[in-house]
């Protein structure tokens, strides 16, 4: 198909996806009656055999599964891989992905496709919820957007890049996961590192595209990424912390933010946290950002934490985790890049800032990438999320389709 069929075909399916994505992040309806184990209490995603020595995405262990949406399957061929990985500190993991291939046969082109799933809690990974389990909006209007890009002939991996322990915002291992999924999954259809790939992923799914994009030419040299796009991106952490302090739509980010750099790098809680901040991480620490991130109020920063702290980037411990986090310093993108925001205040999106992104751009510039940002006047973060996949269309087919890569720098 050509890169006006595929923009035709997805720009069908985007409808649904804005009705989705302006509804907000809450539940979409409850899971199938027979629900599968969640991944945290399914013996698929352990593996107990030995890693050290194992090349990153290796596949260990397959299993066909459903594609389904809201409980109906849908007649496509979805494989899960358990493979190989690394974790930020280097050491050898294990993660799945989810294989999607698409109805009709035709030159394999891989979209590495990363969900907003931001979780805390196994119950959000995309290899649960691509199964028509506990779906979300979210969830719901994304995997509208993955069924447009099968039609149109794309071979679609979604890796649970959180990895097993679920390391929300982390973004070495993210970026890892989303290298060795594409891997594993070239490895499991026979294809050759010379296939095509994309990278795509909005908001929580922007931490692995861009991180992974960063982290390609020294860690997976050998991947054909043809381009990546990025939209909503937590460049600088420390920044969103300061953003979102009293915001009752996203103050509950703080507290599971907490959590999962507890999670990736021991941080003692207990330490430096007041009651108010232990009570929130222990609310959050098995849930998922449709639900955490509004049940806390106008909770702020200076809440979080007790004397003599004033805020949790007082604590060199987080402030350490939050640098190692920042976008920008793992290396510089090979592959041509979009990178989007919108702008609905001041400041940026009511959760990603603006400049911060634009930022990324101009710093990714002057080392010689080949850049395009846009920037969505008017639009909160939800509202730039069908906006941002529109562009990702047209940017990433024609990347596909070889066209020369355009520059806004």
């Amino acid at each position: 198909m050509s890169r006006f069929g595929i923009a035709r075909v997805l720009v069908a399916v985007l409808s649904s996806v804005v009705m989705a994505a302006l509804a907000g992040p809450g539940p979409a309806g409850a899971a199938p009656a027979a629900a599968a184990p969640i991944p945290s209490a399914d013996p698929f995603y352990t593996w107990s055999g030995p890693l050290a020595g194992v090349v990153p995405g290796t596949v260990l262990r397959t299993r066909p599964v459903a594609f389904a949406q809201a409980g109906v399957s849908a007649p496509i061929s979805s494989t899960q891989l358990l493979y190989r990985t690394t974790a930020d500190d280097g050491s050898p993991s294990t993660t799945v992905t989810t294989v999607l291939r698409p109805p009709t046969p035709g030159p394999t082109r891989i979209l590495s496709y990363h969900t907003a799933y931001d979780a805390l809690g196994s119950q959000c990974d995309p290899s649960y919820t691509l199964r028509g389990y506990a779906p979300t909006r979210v969830a719901t209007a994304e995997q509208a957007v993955i069924a447009g890009w099968l039609a149109a002939g794309y071979t679609v991996v979604v890796p649970d890049y959180e990895g097993r322990d679920l390391r929300w915002t982390v973004g070495r291992e993210s970026g890892y996961a989303a290298l060795d999924g594409i891997r594993a999954a070239e490895r499991y259809l026979r294809r050759s590192p010379a296939t095509p790939v994309g990278l795509l992923g909005y908001s929580g799914g922007s931490v692995p595209t861009q991180w992974g994009a960063e982290l390609a030419p020294r860690y997976a040299p050998e991947l054909r990424i043809v381009g990546s796009a990025a939209g909503g991106l937590p460049v600088a952490p420390a920044n969103n912390l300061s953003y979102v302090s009293g915001n009752p739509s996203w103050a509950g980010v703080i507290p599971a933010l907490a959590v999962a750099y507890q999670r990736a790098y021991g941080l003692d809680l207990a330490s430096f946290l007041s009651p108010r901040g232990l009570a929130a991480t222990g609310a959050v620490s098995d849930q998922c950002i449709g639900v955490f991130a509004g049940e806390f109020g106008a909770l702020t920063d200076a809440e979080m934490v007790r004397p003599p702290y004033r805020s949790l980037l007082d604590v060199p411990a987080v402030r350490a985790a939050v640098a190692r986090n920042t976008m920008g310093t793992a290396g510089t993108p090979r592959a041509p890049m979009l990178l989007a925001v919108g702008q609905s205040n001041a400041h940026g999106d009511t959760v990603m800032l603006t400049a911060d992104v634009a930022g990324l751009a101009h710093t990714y510039c002057g080392r010689g990438a080949r850049v395009v940002y846009e920037r969505y006047a008017g639009a909160d973060h939800t509202a730039a999320f069908p906006r941002f996949e529109a562009s990702a269309v047209r940017y990433l087919s024609d990347r596909f389709a070889g066209l020369p890569a355009p520059s806004t720098c």
